[in-house]
């Protein structure tokens, strides 16, 4: 019967190494194969010393992250977690910087012009993407507004599906800085997700929309009106709740919660 497979040749002899050889050797010398390529790659070296350091706290995590460093100088993660264990915001601001510019290194410049819309989808684009995201966070509490929000803007342009979240923050951010246009173009981007970011406005924000529909005061219906306590306030004494019972009857709201106060002290009294 003919051989069907073509990459096994009958006529060729057997390997003798394979034939021969004792299934416990194989097996370590294997494992020492694998030994010595994970030694071969600090990078991957350094990014299992990160999991490891996000798991530690005090003063083992910023250990693991030097000791990341040590292996591999364009860790991007180690210097986020250094910058953590840092109290001021310009040493915070420096080592994030030079996190940023690591990261850089790491991923080298094809990845950005032909990976941008799906650079959260790759893995090793991420420790990247965390330390753009912490620098620019810490931009903003610098009072550094406009790098912070240009941070973001470009890490929204990598990853348009957002999956840092960042979108809520750029919004507030656009909002404190009256950014309207870019603001609206933000919430267009997001319309059809369910997540829309939502905003506190203010009144110079007229051409801004609130996703959630306001009810008209009371007082722009009739200009006249005085407004209502939805509930009568709660009396300091039973003498003072005797003499404003009859005031609780001419609240048009609240009569109910005016009428069960009222037995209330009535009780105590």
């Amino acid at each position: 019967m003919a051989n069907s497979y073509r990459w096994r040749d009958p006529a060729k002899p057997t390997e003798p190494g394979l034939a021969t050889a004792d299934p416990a050797e194989s097996a370590i010398d294997l494992i020492a194969d694998g030994a010595e390529r994970y030694a071969a790659r600090p990078a991957q070296r350094a990014q299992d010393l990160i999991s490891d350091a996000w798991e530690a706290t005090g003063a083992r995590r910023a250990a693991l992250a030097r000791q990341a460093l040590a292996l591999w100088p364009d860790c991007a993660d180690a210097y986020v977690l250094l910058a953590q264990d840092r109290t001021g915001l310009q040493d915070k601001r420096e080592l994030l910087e030079r996190g940023v510019a690591a990261g850089e290194r790491a991923l080298g410049g094809r990845v950005f012009s032909e990976d941008a819309g799906d650079f959260w989808l790759i893995f090793e684009t991420r420790p990247y993407m965390r330390a753009r995201a912490t620098l620019a966070a810490v931009l903003w509490r610098l009072h550094r507004h406009e790098e912070a929000v240009a941070h973001q803007r470009e890490l929204l342009a990598l990853n348009p599906r957002d999956n840092q979240g960042l979108r809520y923050r750029q919004a507030n951010w656009l909002l404190a800085l009256e950014a309207y246009d870019e603001l609206e173009r933000l919430f267009a981007a997001h319309a059809g997700e369910g997540n829309v970011p939502r905003v506190h406005l203010h009144p110079s924000a007229g051409r801004v929309r609130s996703p959630r529909p306001r009810r008209p005061s009371v007082r722009a219906a009739h200009p006249g009106a005085r407004a209502q306590p939805a509930h009568p306030r709660l009396p300091h004494s039973p003498q003072q709740a005797t003499e404003t019972a009859p005031r609780l009857h001419r609240v048009r709201r609240g009569q109910r919660g005016g009428r069960l106060r009222r037995r209330r002290w009535r009780a105590v009294g």
